[in-house]
């Protein structure tokens, strides 16, 4: 595959479209032939990446999250912005377990997850003004190597 191809969509951060942002990335990069496992990476990358933006960025209030996604050869980028009140400290919020709702089921994982899943995740905000979770993927990994060795 040559080139690039993208795709953005707009949707209400409602805790019942965190579902929708999986699917819709996900059916988005099957055009890279993906494994299970890619799918099921990228899936759940997404899906932290909406829960945050829902969750912290705009406190459950509905506002519009954006994700837009890009294949370029093998590899696969998707951002995810929302327009919320952003992060004070983006390094304190990358560590694991840190949070600022102590209260919420598994605060404090969800950069932790989209690092542990993606290649790269780079996360830029501005307070009061929103954060964009850009993460990327080379899918098909070592896919060449083991398919000639298996010959």
């Amino acid at each position: 595959m040559k080139g690039t191809n993208e795709m953005t969509i707009i949707f209400d951060s409602r805790s019942e479209n965190e579902g929708f942002a999986r699917v819709s990335v996900a059916a988005f990069m099957t055009q890279l032939n993906p494994t299970l496992e890619e799918v099921a990476d990228v899936k759940t990358a997404v899906s932290e990446a909406v829960t945050n933006c829902i969750i912290h960025g705009y406190e459950n209030e509905i506002h519009n999250i954006e994700i837009h996604c890009m294949v370029r050869d093998r590899l696969f980028i998707v951002e995810v912005k929302d327009t919320g009140k952003g992060i004070e400290d983006i390094e304190a919020a990358r560590r694991p377990l840190f949070t600022t709702k102590p209260d919420l089921e598994r605060a404090g994982m969800g950069f932790a997850f989209m690092e542990a899943f993606m290649d790269q995740v780079i996360v830029e905000s501005k307070p009061k003004e929103g954060t964009l979770v850009r993460m990327k993927k080379t899918i098909g990994k070592g896919r060449e190597l083991w398919t000639t060795q298996s010959l």
